[in-house]
Order: C-alpha cells, then sequence, then structure tokens
C-alpha cells in the first residue's frame, strides 16, 4: 500500500510500506494491506512504519529508527484518510 505524509511544512514521506501504525484519538491503530476504508483525527504520538523504502535526505531528520527496523515520526495532531489501498496522513 502506499503512504504518503504531508505536514504544512512538505511532503515528509511517500512510498510503499507494508503496515502503519498510528495514534487514533480512541487509542493506536494498525493499518495493513487491504485495510478497510477509513477516516479518523489523530493525537499526539508516534506514527510508526514498517516496510523496505527509502527516507529522502532532507526529511531524514525527522524520523527516527524503532527497536524492531520500523521507522518513527512524532506528530502534534493530524488526520488519517486510508482508500484504495493510500493512506493520506496530514500530521501536524
Amino acid at each position: 500500500m502506499i503512504l504518503e505524509i504531508v505536514t504544512p511544512e512538505a511532503i515528509l514521506f511517500t512510498g510503499e510500506v507494508d503496515s502503519v501504525v498510528v495514534p487514533g484519538i480512541n487509542g493506536e491503530f494498525q493499518i495493513l494491506n487491504n485495510h478497510a476504508p477509513i477516516v479518523s483525527l489523530l493525537q499526539e504520538g508516534i506514527i510508526k512504519i514498517k516496510g523496505t523504502f527509502q527516507i529522502e535526505e532532507e526529511h531524514q531528520d525527522k524520523f527516527t529508527k524503532g527497536d524492531d527496523n520500523a521507522i518513527l515520526l512524532s506528530i502534534n495532531s493530524g488526520t488519517i484518510e486510508l482508500k484504495e489501498n493510500k493512506i493520506i496522513v496530514l500530521a501536524d
């Protein structure tokens, strides 16, 4: 599935991923390939991305590496939309 993470400053990430864990307002949830369509608000927390991909060099300082080879991104809030295996995260 395709993930795109957009902030007011830039598009931080666009690429093919295996799974994404996001901090929903009712708790953390995971999205896998062929997940049902969803729209949700996000709260302060960590977005956890798994897959084989490259982070663009200009945005690498915003991401950290997790224990299980996941890539982590801290956000203050946001929204997420998943439709037809494309996830768009609008993050702040």
